[in-house]
């Protein structure tokens, strides 16, 4: 086999998760890699240690895999299939079953399979109906949820001879799925990502949750994609749909489409945080789409703002380092022609895991003190004590200026490993 993109950050995450008693489960969007996560890269992974071959059980699901076999979908034989593969009680085998939730029931032979000490679970799906928001309800408890992504800049670069200028352009154009890589003409990598959307992701969502309006929910998908950094609220979609689409329909009909879009991992939300006052407006949010190259597919390269979609691909970096994410304000009182003014400063991005805090600006460019002023003066505005991160997408050397404000480069912060 050939070279591959060696996705060393989820594949520890499922080390460290090996033979925890615990069911594996891998969420994230179809075509982000999943499935070869599991195989080759963690197979790989266990035949280095001295698993045998015969101890990895391996079978998919996927609709779109000519190879899936019919007959397993049934859940007796598959059933049948699985336990006559078993053939120890005390040496350990691996199963992984890609796409589950195309098997009727299958909850009941997963948690079977769980309850054998010596058999090591993990299954893969691209609806979080199932493998997030009911995930411990449908395996009782004992499961372990690990969501993947599509390829960070860093995995997109692996293997690649390029300038990083010419790589970026690419990534903010075209994006990460994996296949991508494989594609050498633009047209064939246009043509992939909006197939996926028309006979793939919208398809699937459509199916799933039996949607009536489908001219809605494409409309309320453009709609996200198109306000990819800016605040929004479903009131707003829905007047925007009834103006420019002339689609009517109900607040409540968008909140729940835009649901729908998520639990298929196709948009993230942000929650806007008020910073001083400590708490979230609930109604106020920020969507962005999980790979820029998807996001720009749908609008049909009509937007590629290289300011948006740098603040996307930092979003999702954040995400994918582990952080929870949300935006911030800082509501201000200040006196301007003797009068006192209400004013609010925005923060990109407040990344939070455990006791670690940041607040980070995304800023494309410095060109001048005003524009450098702009930026800086939300920061400037927060009086705690955690890190405060302006990332441009100047190549720069990193530095701390007098305010202990920390400035890097976009690539830099891309391709390292830590967030400082």
């Amino acid at each position: 086999m050939e070279e591959y993109v060696k996705r060393d950050v989820y594949l520890n995450r499922l080390i460290v998760r090996r033979d925890n008693n615990l069911i594996k489960a891998i969420t994230g969007p179809r075509r982000a890699g999943k499935s070869f996560l599991l195989d080759p890269i963690f197979k790989d992974y266990l035949l280095s240690q001295g698993v045998p071959a015969d101890h990895i059980i391996s079978v998919s699901f996927d609709i779109e895999d000519d190879e899936t076999p019919q007959e397993l979908l049934d859940r007796e034989k598959l059933k049948e299939y699985l336990y006559s593969q078993i053939t120890s009680k005390t040496e350990p085998y691996y199963v992984f079953l890609d796409e589950i939730q195309e098997v009727d029931g299958f909850e009941r032979i997963v948690n079977g399979l769980n309850k054998r000490p010596n058999v090591d679970v993990y299954i893969t799906g691209s609806n979080s109906k199932f493998l997030s928001q009911e995930i411990n309800t449908i395996f009782r408890g004992r499961s372990d949820e690990v969501n993947i992504m599509p390829f960070t800049f860093k995995e997109f670069c692996q293997g690649r001879t390029e300038s990083v200028n010419e790589l970026w352009k690419e990534y903010y154009t075209y994006g990460g799925l994996p296949a991508l890589r494989k594609m050498p003409t633009t047209e064939q990598k246009i043509a992939y990502l909006q197939r996926l959307w028309n006979k793939t992701y919208l398809d699937d969502v459509v199916e799933r949750h039996h949607v009536e309006n489908r001219e809605a929910l494409e409309a309320i998908t453009d709609a996200l994609c198109s306000a990819v950094g800016s605040l929004t609220n479903t009131t707003r979609i829905t007047n925007t749909l009834e103006s420019v689409r002339k689609i009517k329909i109900t607040d409540d009909t968008v909140s729940k489409y835009i649901g729908y879009l998520e639990e298929a991992f196709l948009f993230k939300e942000a929650k806007r945080f008020n910073i001083k006052g400590n708490k979230y407006y609930e109604n106020i949010k920020k969507y962005y789409s999980v790979d820029v190259g998807l996001r720009n597919a749908r609008l049909n390269y009509r937007q590629l703002e290289q300011t948006h979609l740098m603040e996307s691909v930092i979003f999702n970096e954040l995400l994918y380092r582990g952080y929870t994410v949300d935006v911030g304000v800082i509501e201000t009182r200040e006196m301007k022609d003797g009068k006192s003014e209400y004013r609010q400063y925005e923060i990109d991005f407040i990344a939070a895991n455990g006791n670690e805090k940041y607040y980070i600006q995304s800023a494309y460019e410095f060109s001048t003190d005003t524009k450098r002023e702009q930026e800086l003066q939300s920061l400037k505005r927060i009086d705690d004590s955690f890190q405060k991160i302006v990332i441009v997408k100047d190549d720069i050397m990193p530095y701390r200026d007098e305010k202990g404000i920390f400035y890097t480069g976009l690539f830099q912060f891309l391709t390292s490993d830590k967030l400082m």
